[in-house]
């Protein structure tokens, strides 16, 4: 059997990372990630060659990688050096080095990586429309990206180091230095008013401090949302933590602690410069766009979150094609989503099954555990509360005088939880009808008419009715507003496809 593991090594400025993945091709996931804290770009911005020392650090732990790697079942390797190799005049003497220790090593340009940086936020974020701002420790890669394309792209002297020089030589060199730059970049005229996506390790220590700043319900990174107007009170609030109050909040590793300020720094001067919507932190990269750009058309065109729960849910559902054909019959009711809800509700669906290899009696809080924080690629906190939302009603969390945590109100929107919670007593009602036989349940429908919930059921089926049928039945009317419900005996199948009189 052919292996699905991809490894990508990254030898940027400031680290050298080893990360090896597997998962779904369309939402991969990390099965093994290592990191060199090397420094390269050190001697680069310093004297334009590869430090001796830091050189040696790295080739050392190259060395380590390729033993590692010759010990693992690989479909693909590729090993890419960025900013401090490709600018050094020794680059491609280092490159050599590597190349000598079994790993087929490239310099990627300028404008590969920002290419490579594009990609890696459109793999995440599927209809990003806005600017992608990767920030490494020798370079800052600016990419234009909309309709699921890389459009226009460059690649900065703006790393962590380099903004560290900038702002050593004088107080507001930097801001100045960033109006400069940009101001030479007509096509970033296009960016103003859209999402600035952030990619890179600096920008994610600056989320955690906002998280625990601003008391983030959930702290995921993908797709963490800053406000704009945060990013200068969070420059200030950074520069005025000193290395031990940083250590010490939640996910901040201490290699990032030098730099920090630096990347609240230019982060805040690209918000002046740019004045974008919003500041999106994007849980993918580089690394992850050189995946998506290998992958056929046919595999990018796919949602990264349906996906994703495919694959975890894979060997854990009910019955083969159960989720699926759940989602169909929800369509009798709801009609068609819009698209930003139909991809929630099949993968509430997926998620549905991993139920029946949970405690009984924790069956509702492992599947709000998994919505909330599974490693879903795609999925913004409010999209998460939604799935979560369906499944604890769909497991009999909620309902029956228990009410809806606190934590999904703070996420989501009250009208979106409330459909969420519709799909999870329609998904209860389901259960009792067809015990999760999918061909049974495709034999009955269930539609909204006149103000009334109807479930139809062959004459043949009859004996499906009990008493906790007709509950989650009620229940399911109760959770709209809708007159009592009945069931309808008829003689030949339903037409099971949406209808006018859905809930849509």
């Amino acid at each position: 059997m052919m292996s699905d593991r991809r490894a990508i090594i990254d030898i940027g400025s400031n680290s050298i990372r080893l990360v090896v993945f597997g998962g779904a091709p369309r939402a991969p996931v990390v099965l093994y990630n290592e990191k060199i804290m090397a420094g390269l770009g050190r001697g680069v911005v310093q004297g334009g060659r590869l430090d001796p020392a830091t050189a040696a650090i790295a080739l050392a732990g190259l060395q380590r990688f390729s033993a590692l790697l010759d010990g693992m079942d690989l479909a693909s390797l590729r090993v890419v050096a960025t900013a401090a190799v490709r600018e050094a005049a020794d680059g491609e003497a280092f490159i050599e080095a590597v190349r000598a220790l079994g790993l087929p090593a490239e310099i990627l340009s300028g404008e590969d990586e920002a290419v490579g940086s594009g990609q890696g936020v459109l793999a995440a974020m599927p209809g990003a429309d806005g600017l992608v701002a990767d920030m490494g420790g020798g370079s800052l890669e600016l990419v234009r990206v909309a309709g699921d394309a890389v459009l226009q792209r460059t690649s900065l002297r703006l790393g962590t180091m380099r903004v560290a020089e900038i702002r050593a030589s004088g107080h507001g060199k930097l801001r100045r230095h960033v109006q400069t730059v940009l101001g030479k970049l007509a096509w970033l005229d296009n960016c103003a008013g859209r999402p600035l996506y952030l990619v890179g390790g600096a920008w994610r220590a600056l989320a955690r401090v906002h998280m625990q700043q601003t008391g983030a319900p959930l702290s995921v990174l993908g797709n963490y949302a800053i406000p704009p107007e945060d990013a200068r009170a969070l420059y200030d609030s950074v520069r005025a933590m000193d290395r031990l109050a940083l250590k010490a909040l939640p996910g901040i590793k201490s290699a990032r602690i030098a730099h920090i300020d630096d990347g609240a720094g230019l982060l805040s001067a690209l918000v002046e410069a740019l004045r974008p919507s919003a500041l999106v932190i994007s849980a993918q990269g580089l690394r992850e766009g050189l995946l998506h750009q290998a992958l056929p058309p046919e595999q990018r065109a796919r949602d990264p979150l349906i996906e994703g729960v495919r694959f975890v849910t894979a060997n854990q559902q009910q019955f083969p094609g159960y989720a699926e054909a759940l989602d169909a019959w929800l369509g009798g009711l709801f009609g068609t989503e819009a698209p930003t809800l139909a991809r929630l509700r099949l993968s509430a669906c997926l998620l549905r099954g991993t139920g029946w290899s949970s405690n009984p009696d924790f069956r509702a809080l492992g599947a709000e555990e998994l919505a909330l924080h599974g490693n879903w690629t795609g999925a913004s906190p409010a999209d998460r509360a939604i799935m979560a939302a369906s499944l604890l009603v769909a497991m009999g969390g909620i309902g029956g005088g228990t009410e809806q945590p606190a934590l999904l109100t703070q996420l989501a929107g009250e009208d979106d939880l409330r459909r969420a919670r519709g799909w999870g007593y329609a998904m209860r009602l389901a259960q009792r009808i067809s015990g999760g036989a999918p061909a049974l349940l495709l034999r009955t429908a269930i539609r909204a008419e006149g103000g009334q919930l109807v479930l139809e059921l062959p004459r043949d089926l009859h004996a499906l009715v009990d008493t906790t049928l007709e509950r989650r039945l009620t229940g399911l009317a109760n959770a709209f507003e809708l007159a009592a419900p009945r069931i309808d005996l008829v003689s030949s199948p339903p037409d099971s496809s949406p209808t006018v009189n859905s809930m849509a």
